[in-house]
């Protein structure tokens, strides 16, 4: 841990020291709520968000807030070994190409529906549910899908000599119709109930008690469900595409962390809720995945079971520019010859596409050194070739 904040109603615990002054203010926030617990800890990787920084842990007493769980219910990264120890160049080109073909990206869908059978238990028969029944056979053709944003598929080379791949994504549409209900409904009985939070924190909660606040912590559950489903059923696909292009090649069972919801748990001696956006759980001796930037490495963690962070560390290197701020003040030829100088097959082609260059986040190496005292790293990853939502 870095510093502790002691001017608010609760003490702000954090990972790092250049935090930004939008999303240390939004810790601040978290701190005065009447309901949070303990402290606010703030993560390595932290920056500003909605309502609530991203990379930022809250522990609240029978509360639940959707803004502090985010618009993708249960991203999170799959990392998976492979017996290989080697790729050549022209067979990685290949996989990549066909990656592209299989798996739809930003907005798009699959064309047809995936079986029932890989979805989550269908919440058809839980007539409460208020957005999932709705939303159910569109998220069957969002199944396998990776999204925009800082979605992404990696082939990658450990430091132990094998080949790795990695998926980052979510809960697609159906996570964020789910957070979109709640968070509306969060605040529209807020004001009802004339609540002291001021409305542009972006913290509506609902009791747990409530039937709202059940519906939403089922839902949110099913969302964190659909989206390992989700990271799975990509997973398949690209392990076919490398199968038929490696036949001598076997998969171990991947490693899945989830970085947007909220569980309960014990912390202190007390039952609590704690949200993680932008956060990993990190048990004593839990594995773990801490993806880096583009062109970055990534790391395989086991975590330390700190207390003083929730038992949890940071999802990846954290921005330091918004997705503009990249594209306008970052050099294209720069960012792609930093990748073209490592050998990476990236996705880097226009200056749309820096908003997801290096460039555009924490530095991954500070980021790893400033929690030692949550995690240690197992493996770390070298980026060979990278898909893009």
């Amino acid at each position: 841990m870095k510093t502790t904040i002691s001017t608010e109603k609760l003490p702000i615990k954090l990972w790092l020291d250049d935090i930004d002054e939008g999303a240390l203010q939004q810790a601040r926030n978290l701190a005065n709520l009447p309901f949070a617990v303990h402290h606010v800890a703030v993560m390595a990787d932290a920056h500003f968000g909605y309502g609530m920084p991203i990379g930022g842990v809250l522990a609240t007493d029978e509360v639940i807030i959707p803004n502090a769980v985010g618009v993708d219910i249960g991203c999170g990264v799959c990392a998976m070994r492979t017996s290989l120890d080697d790729i050549d160049r022209q067979t990685l080109k290949e996989v990549l190409g066909r990656i592209r073909s299989a798996v739809p990206t930003g907005f798009k869908h699959h064309p047809r529906k995936y079986s029932e059978r890989l979805m989550p238990a269908s919440p058809l028969g839980f007539e409460d549910f208020k957005v999932i029944p709705q939303q159910y056979d569109k998220a069957r053709s969002q199944l396998g899908t990776l999204g925009g944003g800082n979605h992404f598929i990696e082939i990658q080379q450990g430091d132990d000599r094998r080949i790795w791949i990695m998926v980052h994504s979510g809960s697609r549409n159906l996570g964020y119709q789910v957070a979109g209900y709640y968070n509306k409904l969060a605040d529209r009985l807020n004001r009802k109930w004339k609540s002291t939070i001021d409305p542009k924190w972006q913290l509506a909660y609902l009791p747990q008690s409530s039937s709202q606040g059940r519906l939403y912590f089922e839902e949110m559950r099913y969302c964190v469900d659909f989206a390992l489903s989700n990271r799975l059923a990509m997973m398949e696909t690209i392990a076919d595409i490398v199968r038929s292009c490696i036949t001598t090649i076997e998969f171990e069972e991947p490693i899945n962390i989830a970085h947007n919801y909220a569980a309960r748990e014990k912390h202190f001696g007390r039952d609590l809720i704690i949200h993680r956006k932008g956060a990993t759980r990190a048990r004593d001796k839990e594995m773990g995945i801490i993806p880096g930037s583009q062109g970055t490495p990534s790391f395989i963690i086991r975590g330390k079971g700190n207390s003083e962070s929730f038992c949890s560390c940071s999802h990846g290197a954290g921005r330091v520019l918004g997705r503009k701020a990249a594209q306008k003040s970052l050099d294209l030829q720069e960012e792609i010859a930093r990748l073209d100088g490592q050998n990476i097959l990236h996705d880097i082609r226009s200056k749309k596409d820096l908003d997801e260059a290096a460039g555009a986040y924490k530095d991954i190496h500070t980021v790893i050194a400033n929690q030692n005292d949550l995690v240690e790293v197992v493996t770390r990853l070298q980026p060979l070739a990278v898909v893009k939502g």
